[in-house]
């Protein structure tokens, strides 16, 4: 139960911290059977696939690192499923916000694409 406050609670720092910087929500815990997307945004033209990643302390790389191939191909997947539900395809990208501890939050833009 305290993980997914926890997790809650840094869902929506990440959203707020996006919208900040111009971002329109679409989409929050978007789910699937292969799996589920933490937010999906719009910023411009640009559909935006968020992975929110919170960790208290920076050990083994912090919340970054925490983004394995495995959960990429995860989030790669849900993210073809959310697209086959639209009628055009817009440009996508994949970012990552990184929370640690009581640091601002890390917008890591493009964190990975969708390449082999």
């Amino acid at each position: 139960m305290l993980k997914s406050l926890l997790g809650q609670s840094a869902e929506a720092r990440a959203e707020a911290f996006l919208q900040t910087h111009g971002l329109k929500l679409l989409a929050r815990n978007w789910r699937c059977r292969f799996g589920e997307i933490d937010l999906v945004m719009q910023d411009g033209a640009t559909l935006v696939f968020v992975e929110v990643r919170l960790r208290s302390r920076a050990d083994f790389g912090g919340a970054a690192a925490s983004v394995t191939a495995n959960k990429q191909r995860k989030l790669l997947a849900a993210a073809r499923q959310y697209l086959a539900a639209l009628k055009t395809l817009p440009p996508c990208r994949f970012d990552v916000v990184a929370l640690s501890g009581g640091a601002p939050p890390e917008w890591i833009m493009n964190a990975f694409d969708d390449v082999g």
